[in-house]
This record gives structure tokens, sequence and C-alpha cells, in this order.
């Protein structure tokens, strides 16, 4: 697939011979470092953005400043004349293309843009550089000579090029000519700023949908061994098939990952891990239930809660005198049986149980009761969500109290 590096044009003037030293200590110097950067990445193409007032002529000379010559010498000219009065177009640019891409040894395109001060042109930028690449493609974005503002709306365009066009964003580089050291500028790559957007992301992906499995690959990224990461990922899977106690257990062992620390840009939300799995740190079974089923009615996904909070109520009614077993289904089956022929637990509690038995039933399997009141009371409340997340407190709040 192609590889475009995606550069920027600032204000004529600005462009003087430089040193800039790459992170592997590799150093280029040039007047404009798109170029070097070009060669470094050995990009296939080279995509300039620029305004109308931005230094195109700096694109006609190369580093020992000579220009083109022969049947570019007109646009050439053309074009130094336009940036001088600010009025360089897209039509006196077009005849430049060619041979300014024979004379490098690669494609080379030019792009005018307006100054994206305001929202209508912001979204132009962005796709207009969304135009310029196709899925599976590698993008490389070069901010160094870039208007102050534009930055941000190239870590903007990063992100959205992932997601609407399935690019890989290779990095993004900023050449730090006000941090020159004994003449030499170091060469920034941003990409980890991408990293931290993912991170939030899946923050935000977790809020909605109460899913760990968001934060395993990034981490593992980060350098989390597979052993640590998998903690995460057998507590996703069990927590979503009902099984807490065996969640539980996992995440207990990723807290200790937690507590160790971890490293790159996991650490910086390590903090925001613990309190997205702190229903862990229930001391029975059944105050993690209760605690996950008030997590999943928070994300608004009403069959968890409701297995929840009914698994819950299960384990309320196991006897330990009977020796009984939380995690055996056998016990289980036999104290939920026992309940409903009134033989265990608080009967006052009976018309709430068999609420949150038939609204289990009726999100989990889409039945209704036979009991025409309690089929009633279920068909009202599914029929608003602000009821059925009313009703679903309360109940979680009666049948598994503090």
């Amino acid at each position: 697939m192609s590889h475009t590096l995606v550069t920027f044009l600032g204000r004529a003037g600005n462009y003087q011979s430089t040193t800039y030293r790459f992170p592997d200590g590799e150093t280029a110097t040039t007047r404009y470092f798109g170029l070097a950067l070009r060669r470094k990445l050995q990009a296939d193409r080279l995509v300039m953005f620029g305004t109308s007032s931005s230094a195109w002529d700096v694109i006609c000379l190369d580093d020992e400043g000579a220009a083109l010559t022969g049947e570019a010498l007109d646009a050439v000219e053309q074009v130094q004349n336009a940036v001088q009065a600010n009025r360089v177009t897209k039509e006196l640019l077009d005849p430049l293309a060619e041979p300014i891409s024979r004379r490098l040894g690669f494609e080379v395109c030019f792009r005018v843009i307006g100054y994206a001060d305001q929202m209508g042109e912001q979204l132009k930028l962005l796709q207009a550089m969304a135009a310029e690449v196709k899925a599976g493609d590698r993008v490389s974005l070069d901010i160094t000579h870039s208007f102050r503002h534009l930055p941000m709306l190239a870590l903007l365009s990063a992100l959205h090029l992932r997601e609407a066009r399935q690019v890989t964003v290779e990095g993004l580089y900023y050449g730090a000519f006000e941090m020159k050291q004994e003449g030499i500028a170091p060469v920034m790559n941003l990409a980890g700023l991408l990293r931290i957007a993912d991170w939030v992301a899946a923050l935000n992906t977790f809020d909605k949908d109460g899913d760990y499995g968001a934060f395993v690959d990034l981490m593992e990224k980060d350098g989390v061994s597979t052993h640590q990461a998998n903690y995460l990922r057998r507590a996703t899977f069990r927590e979503r098939t009902s099984n807490a106690w065996e969640a539980r257990a996992d995440l207990r062992n990723f807290d200790a990952v937690l507590d160790s620390g971890l490293p790159g840009v996991s650490d910086l939300f390590a903090d925001q891990l613990k309190a997205r799995i702190r229903w862990h740190k229930g001391q029975d079974l059944l105050a993690c239930q209760r605690e996950l089923a008030i997590e999943y009615l928070e994300h608004r996904d009403y069959i968890r809660a409701t297995i929840y909070a009914f698994e819950g109520f299960v384990t309320s009614l196991i006897d330990d005198e009977k020796h009984e077993r939380f995690w055996d289904f056998q016990d289980r089956d036999r104290a939920r049986k026992e309940y409903q022929s009134g033989l265990r637990g608080k009967k006052s509690l009976l018309s709430d149980y068999f609420l949150l038995k038939a609204l289990r039933n009726a999100l989990a399997h889409g039945t209704r009761p036979d009991d025409e009141k309690i089929k009633q009371k279920v068909e009202r409340v599914l029929s608003d969500p602000k009821l059925l997340q009313e009703e679903l407190r309360c109940l979680i709040k009666k049948l598994l109290p503090l």
C-alpha cells in the first residue's frame, strides 16, 4: 500500500537552511523539513498543504538554492510573484507539479487551503486530507512549518484518517527549530498523542458498555506482558458469562499488576482502570453481584443488570448452616425453588422477587409471565427507559440491601 507524507507550508520568509537530527541520530540539512523527512521515510508521495500566502516559492528551489529552469521557469516566476501578493492559487501551482516531481524523483502534490480559522474551513481541511489516501494506506504527517493552530487539526486528522479511511498513521513529526542546540534542531515524533487518544476512546467505550477488553490490547502495546493482560481478558469473559466469583479473582490479580505500575501511556490511566474494576473489592459474592448489577444498570445494560441482581438475591438465600455452597448450581437452584415455595427467606420480598425474575426473563428471552398483574407491570416498565431505570434501581435496593 502507498505511503503518503502530508506536510504544511507556513508564511514566506521563515525558511532558512537548518540541520535537523532524527530520533535515530541521523541528521539532514534543509530549508524545508518536509523534503528531508520524505527522504528519511522513503514515502511514495509528498502532499503539501498551504494557503494563498504560504511560502510556495520554497518548493521551486532545492537546498542549494537552484531554481527550476526550462519550460517551468514562467510558472516559477508567477508563483514567486503570487507569494509576494498573497494570491497563490491551485491554477498557478498545477504546472509545477510534474517538473518538481520529476526533479525530486517522487510524486509531489500541491493543495491550496483556507486559513482553517472557521469550523467550515476546518472540516474542509480534514476532508481534503482524507481525500489524499485510500483504505489500507500508510500516512505520516509533518507539522513543522504549519500555522500554529494547524497541529491540532493535524492530530484530529490523524484520528479521522484511522477511522474513516482505515489507514495506518506512521508518525506525527515536528522539526523543533526553536529548540536548536549547537546549531542542530531535534526531530520529534508526536505519534504518542494518538496513543493517549486511543486510551480516551477506550475509557469512553468502557463507560458505554462496561467491556474491559477495550484496554487489553492498548496495555500490551505499552509493554504489559500477555500473562498480566490475560487477567483482564479472563475477567471480561467471566464477568460477561455471569461468573462473577472467578472474575473477581482475576481482577484481584490484575489489581496487583496495577499496583506494581504500568509502562508507557497505560500508567497515565491506571487510576481510571482501578476505579472501573472497583466492584471486585466486595468482601463476598453477594457484594460483588450487587456492585455489578449497579454498574451494568449505569451502563444501561439492562439484561446483565437484571441477571446479576437476580443471582445476587439467590446468593443471599444460600444457607451456610446447611453446608450449601454459593457457587454450586444445585444448591442455588434448591434455594431459589424453596424461596418461591415460601420455605426460606423473607416472604415480604416475594412480589419484588417475581417482578425482577419476570423482567430478567423478558429482557433475556422476550417472554412474559403467566401472572396477569406482573405481566402488566412488566409491560409498563419496559415501555419507558426512565421507568425501567427507576424500577431496577428500586428492586436492587430492596432485594440486595447493603
